[in-house]
């Protein structure tokens, strides 16, 4: 078990109930195999990295819980860290609620990642950390855009739409994750912001309707979403570098 006398604990949550719809048909996103290992357990690993992570937390599928422990089980993970599954609810937004709502007293910073980006570098969750540490109730690691962006007017699918401006592309970024929070900071954010429909996918975008300020600090080009066929093809392609570099 992990060390529960440390003064300041960080612990990671992983919001993992989603269906994947943009993967296409089959296992949820997050089981998707990645070089032969779900891409959930990459996540898993890209948290457990950090010597700063003392716990993750695995929020499932709510009829999955139990496959999603046995998955965990199942799979070599660093044993200084301890791991948690908790059953998810019906939003991105309720399932990181129900994985806070099991942080045990002594944890003090929370990430929050996404099961979808298995690839995130130990030096980005460090970064994020370490942000939080030194007193931002909110990190985001985030990376400058490489296209231009225009804003339109939405149009019925395929159809042409009218440009309503270009934003300057300097000011922009690209959010990944894991977000870094103070634990009061975003308890309190998701306990008071209310979000309708499918709810927020941006914990911090919750704590900047706080008031509360929002830093961001690098990401990383690993660090992206695999969202699409064409991104697990490049999320391999990475994997087989990685194996070839460190010779396993």
């Amino acid at each position: 078990m992990s060390d529960q006398s440390r003064p300041y604990r960080t612990a990671a949550v992983i919001p993992a109930a989603g269906r994947g719809v943009r993967l296409g048909p089959g296992a949820p996103k997050a089981l998707r195999a990645l070089g032969g290992t779900p891409m959930l357990i990459h996540a898993v690993r890209a948290m457990a990295a950090s010597r700063s992570v003392s716990l993750v937390v695995v929020v499932a599928p709510p009829d999955g819980a139990a496959e999603v422990k046995n998955l965990l089980d199942e799979h070599a993970l660093p044993e200084r860290t301890d791991y948690l599954v908790v059953p998810g609810g019906e939003t991105r937004q309720e399932s990181v609620r129900l994985g806070l709502d099991v942080l045990p007293e002594g944890v003090c910073a929370v990430l929050v990642h996404d099961a979808a980006r298995p690839l995130v570098p130990v030096d980005t969750v460090d970064a994020v950390i370490e942000a939080v540490r030194d007193g931002a109730p909110a990190v985001v690691p985030a990376l400058p855009l490489a296209d231009t962006v225009k804003e339109v007017e939405p149009g019925p699918p395929g159809e042409p739409e009218p440009v309503l401006g270009t934003p300057v592309r300097a000011r922009l970024r690209a959010v990944q994750t894991p977000q870094g929070f103070d634990r009061e900071t975003l308890v309190r954010a998701h306990k008071t912001v209310a979000v309708s429909g499918e709810g927020a996918t941006d914990d911090a975008g919750m704590v900047e309707q706080l008031g509360a300020p929002v830093v961001v600090v690098p990401g990383h080009e690993e660090a992206f979403k695999v969202t699409r066929p064409l991104d697990l093809v490049l999320a391999e392609a990475v994997l087989a570098r990685r194996r070839a570099n460190d010779g396993f």
